[in-house]
């Protein structure tokens, strides 16, 4: 398959869908005022990754988390182990500061919070969060489940954009089939695409 049509699929171009690249599901009938986003059905061994694209994600609280947790095949609760590290950068608009930083305070050492994959999202009209999450092969039954996330955002009062990368391990053998995405305080407005990956 030409790198175009996977890299189209990928991005959400409408219209796109082949048999490696499928856009499985979406929030597209509900995108404001969430309390959370949740992904039930669909993650199977169809698949060996899943990518999650967030659009415009606005918190209703200012300065709150984007976070995400998982349940293993037959669990519940949202609680899963996990370990994880958290990269950080951002530069301001006036070009006054910038930072580029290993940031302890959100990791997990085999944890079972909810993950924050970005931080301090800012709840002003044209404030949000934008990026993608990666998670591969969560049908396994003998590794441990890895993701990565690649966050930006656009946070005040002093304008910057702000950058935050992520990765980590979901610390089971057991088959991951269920993945919620909320803010660790209020509610949201934002789209979220659930894609699959051959």
């Amino acid at each position: 398959m030409p790198l175009g049509a996977n890299k189209a699929a990928i991005m959400g171009v409408a219209g796109v869908s082949t048999a490696d690249v499928v856009l499985l599901a979406d929030n597209s009938s509900d995108t404001t005022d969430l309390s959370s986003v949740t992904f039930s059905s669909g993650i199977d061994s169809t698949y060996g990754e899943y990518i999650f694209k967030f659009y415009n994600i606005n918190p209703a609280t200012d300065g709150a988390f984007f976070t995400f947790q998982v349940n293993g095949a037959g669990e519940s609760g949202y609680n899963e182990t996990m370990t994880s590290t958290v990269f950080y950068c951002n530069h301001s608009e006036d070009d006054s500061s910038t930072n580029l930083a290993y940031i302890a305070d959100f990791d997990q050492a085999q944890g079972a919070a909810y993950q924050a994959i970005m931080t301090g999202i800012g709840n002003a009209a044209d404030e949000s969060t934008a990026g993608e999450f990666h998670l591969f092969n969560p049908s396994s039954t003998t590794y441990v489940k890895h993701w990565n996330s690649f966050m930006n955002m656009t946070q005040g009062p002093d304008p910057k954009s702000s950058n935050m990368i992520m990765a980590g391990y979901i610390n089971t053998t057991t088959a991951i089939d269920d993945i919620n995405f909320k803010m660790n305080s209020g509610n949201f407005d934002g789209l979220i695409k659930m894609w699959g990956v051959k």
